[in-house]
């Protein structure tokens, strides 16, 4: 069979890029299958419901708004110019079509409004917590009262920075719209216009990453990831009423026909939303996962081929971790307080210990030796003990080197592989105590 296309290009591409493309399809693979496995697009749902619940009490009152500024509108220039920035920029007329808000809104239901927004608004934030606790998981627990007034907190002041981003954007708008300006000024405040609208959901995206998550992730991997997720929302709106067309779910759905388009739209927005999370997420732990799929080695058929495939290169991880040892190298110091595991990627070893009075004269005994596709050193990490023997390479020896975090972070992320551990340990305790006693 020939060669394929993609195959032919990734051989042409540099060693580095390679890595660099090796570590992006495995953060990508890691994150759709967690984002399966997580079960998203059910979190999704649930936060398109509540976002529906929250934002049609919020489009209500900017009609009351709305109906504000039209009565100030008759005596006041200025806000009959906000009037019809207010009207173009939300489409308060469509949301009106679509069945979202009532035709006439009725300012003694104001504060009626306010409380299903504040009701509502506490439901989203307790399912976008829930989500995200799913996302990336940890032991660690907000306090009691700060997460009980989370809610009550972030939504009014992500609405409020919405809100005056909002206006900022709309009376760009608004005044691009004017003919007095020129063409040339007024392409140059759309394009302003749109970079406000990019830059406000980029900083909401990235408000959220940070925040929400109890452990903080990496700040340039949120920026970017941001950046993505503000893309694929674009993307979203753009092609959305191409292939979804509001009048078919009206005659479908009577009047509910727009409440139903948006609340599509909406779930469509939270799954590309929690896709970018659990990309975040991967990206902090792509190598962790690596090093699993090394450690426990590929299986076959269905998903496990295509993994095979994407973590079948270990050149990555030898860059990164990678040591070389020529025959004779010690790799352990029997007594050293070091705590790195080494994985014997290439190469034979053999595992030495001091006894009695060849101890005192500096001799050894051999005890076992390890081959290859074994994890070793890991007992001085566990035990939070010096090391009780020592370790030489019996052949040229590849090894990877890793730091105490990163197999404590194996061992948290991977049972099957804690497992492993445990057990490779617990024989070679055993062997080794035949070994002292024969």
């Amino acid at each position: 069979m020939p060669p394929s296309i993609f195959s032919r290009t990734y051989a042409r591409l540099g060693e580095t890029r390679r890595n660099s493309l090796d570590w992006l399809l495995q953060a990508a693979l890691t994150a759709w299958r967690l984002f399966t496995k997580n079960e998203l697009q059910n979190h999704a749902a649930a936060t398109a419901f509540y976002f529906l619940l929250s934002a049609a009490p919020l489009v209500l009152l900017l009609t009351y708004a709305a109906q504000y500024l039209a009565v100030l509108a008759e005596s006041s220039v200025p806000a009959v110019f906000l009037l019809a920035a207010l009207y173009e920029q939300f489409n308060l007329d469509e949301l009106s079509s679509l069945g979202v808000i009532p035709q006439k809104a009725q300012i003694s239901a104001g504060g009626v409004g306010l409380l299903t927004l504040v009701l509502s608004s506490r439901g989203l934030v307790n399912a976008v917590q829930s989500a995200f606790r799913v996302i990336f998981p940890d032991e660690a627990k907000r306090p009691f009262v700060l997460n009980w007034m989370l809610p009550l907190v972030i939504i009014p002041l992500v609405f409020g920075l919405v809100v005056v981003a909002v206006a900022a954007q709309a009376s760009l708008t608004f005044f691009a719209s004017i003919e007095l300006l020129g063409a040339g000024r007024s392409v140059v405040l759309k394009v302003i216009n749109v970079a406000l609208a990019l830059l406000a959901v980029w900083g909401l995206f990235y408000t959220a990453l940070r925040r929400l998550p109890l452990r903080r992730p990496p700040v340039r991997p949120t920026l970017a990831v941001s950046a993505l997720a503000t893309l694929t929302w674009t993307a979203l709106f753009l092609g959305f009423g191409v292939f979804f067309q509001v009048e078919k779910y009206q005659a479908v759905y009577g009047a509910l026909g727009g409440v139903v388009f948006i609340l599509i739209g909406a779930y469509f927005a939270c799954l590309a939303f929690y896709f970018w999370a659990q990309f975040l997420y991967s990206l902090t732990k792509v190598d962790v996962t690596a090093l699993e799929k090394l450690f426990l080695g590929g299986g076959g058929g269905g998903a496990n081929k295509l993994e095979s495939i994407v973590f079948g290169r270990s050149n990555r991880l030898l860059a990164k971790y990678g040591r070389h040892y020529v025959a004779g190298a010690t790799l352990i110091e029997e007594g050293d307080n070091s705590r790195e595991a080494f994985f014997l990627y290439a190469g034979k070893v053999a595992v030495y210990k001091r006894y009695g009075a060849e101890a005192s004269a500096g001799g050894e005994k051999r005890l076992m030796e390890i081959e290859e596709g074994n994890l070793l050193g890991e007992m001085a990490y566990l035990l939070n003990e010096p090391r009780t023997a020592s370790v030489r390479a019996e052949t040229d020896v590849t090894a990877l080197v890793l730091p105490p975090e990163m197999l404590e972070e194996l061992m948290r992320y991977s049972a099957p592989l804690s497992r492993r551990i445990i057990g490779a340990l617990a024989q070679r305790l055993m062997r080794m105590n035949q070994a002292t006693q024969g």
